[in-house]
């Protein structure tokens, strides 16, 4: 977890014996297992609250299916690439039109520039600068 191995923790085990004493380690072991059960249970209550707002169980989830380093996009490439078109158009043939007509956009209303006239000089806005 930290890059302590069990020999190294029985170590800092031992000194932290030494240093709390043994009169205050039955209260620091009780505050220990209090900090444990309060993560489990907000675990718990995390894992409720997901699978009330999402309406599936967090176990039933396949997580390799969501893993990113399955994704390699020289394999998504290839894949696309080489996928066999479903409806090939042969060479003399011309493409068949849409079946649906696109419906046509709003044109753009024309923009209007006001020019100065020659030698006149730009408005100056003193609460711009």
């Amino acid at each position: 977890m930290f890059g302590i191995n069990g020999p190294e923790f029985i170590v800092l085990l031992i000194i932290g014996v030494l240093v709390i004493g043994p009169s205050r380690l039955p209260e620091y072991t009780q505050k220990l297992a209090n900090l444990v059960r309060e993560v489990r249970r907000m675990a718990s209550g995390a894992r409720e609250q997901i699978k009330e707002e999402v309406g599936i169980d967090i176990d039933d989830v396949d997580w390799k299916k969501y893993d990113p380093r399955q994704y390699d996009p020289r394999r998504i490439i290839k894949d696309a690439l080489l996928e066999d078109d479903p409806k090939p158009v042969s060479a003399g043939a011309p493409a068949a039109a849409p079946a649906v007509a696109e419906p046509s956009r709003p044109k753009a209303p024309e923009r209007i520039i006001q020019r100065l006239a020659d030698g006149e000089a730009a408005p100056f806005d003193t609460e711009a600068t």
